[in-house]
């Protein structure tokens, strides 16, 4: 879902005045990643039915050695130990149901995680679904979701703080403009150096003004070379404690 500038104008509008605590929590550094193996159901007639007992085994060996789920992992195992009926039987619909199983898990660990309204909205969506609903999150849904979500973010702060730098204001148009990885890179560290950019041109401005005391000066003269973080917390707590 691609979001206009305008959209996500009213977007954070609607949800103020929450946003003005919002953080880029939305990051997908900051969500929870993403199951690595995701097996798609696939119809037709069974191929299995012909096999031989040893072709079987190899078969279940061989899904195995992809590292699956627990759920995968459980049965392949408990199938191995059975008969070749039992091996067959876990090829032919046992490996897909221990398969929904285990995306069912993967997609509960992820709203575990409290991740965004975009993600939540279509996670829960999967989950009331299909087999195939589930996959097809995994798969491609969990990171259109969350790229929406961190469109959401980028807006509020754009909209939201009205104080908000130029330097965070180019980076951030910058991110819209950009990839799902722009915007993710945006979040997780973008933001913090186009703040620490802006906080620096502030300590500029409180050096500039004149009549200022010597401890402000020598405060200010020490924090301007810090880190984003330093900067941040004489701009925002520092100077007034000076």
């Amino acid at each position: 879902m691609k979001l206009t500038r305008s959209a996500l104008a009213l977007t954070v509008g609607a949800l103020a005045p929450a946003l003005l605590l919002a953080t880029p929590a939305l990051a997908a550094g900051s969500a929870a990643a993403a199951p690595a193996k995701v097996a798609a159901v696939t119809a037709g007639e069974s191929p299995y039915d012909t096999m031989s007992d040893a072709e079987l085994r190899a078969e279940v060996t061989r899904i195995l050695a992809t590292n699956p789920g627990k759920g995968v992992t459980q049965e392949a195992n408990k199938a191995l130990a059975g008969t070749t009926e039992d091996v067959r039987t876990f090829l032919k619909t046992g490996l897909a149901k221990a398969q929904d199983d285990d995306n069912k898990v993967a997609i509960l660990k992820i709203l575990f995680g409290k991740p965004g309204k975009g993600v939540t909205r279509e996670a829960n969506a999967a989950l009331d679904g299909t087999p195939a609903d589930r996959v097809a999150f995994l798969a491609t849904g969990f990171a259109r979701a969350q790229d929406e979500d961190n469109m959401v973010a980028i807006g509020r702060i754009l909209f939201a703080n009205p104080s908000t730098g130029k330097a965070v204001k180019r980076e951030a148009n910058a991110a819209l403009d950009g990839t799902p990885a722009d915007r993710t890179a945006f979040l997780k560290t973008g933001l913090r150096l186009a703040q620490a950019e802006d906080d620096r041109v502030d300590v500029g401005r409180i050096l500039a003004r004149p009549g200022i005391s010597d401890a402000l000066r020598a405060a200010a003269q020490k924090v301007v070379d810090g880190t984003p973080e330093e900067l941040r917390y004489f701009i925002t707590v520092g100077q007034y404690q000076v």
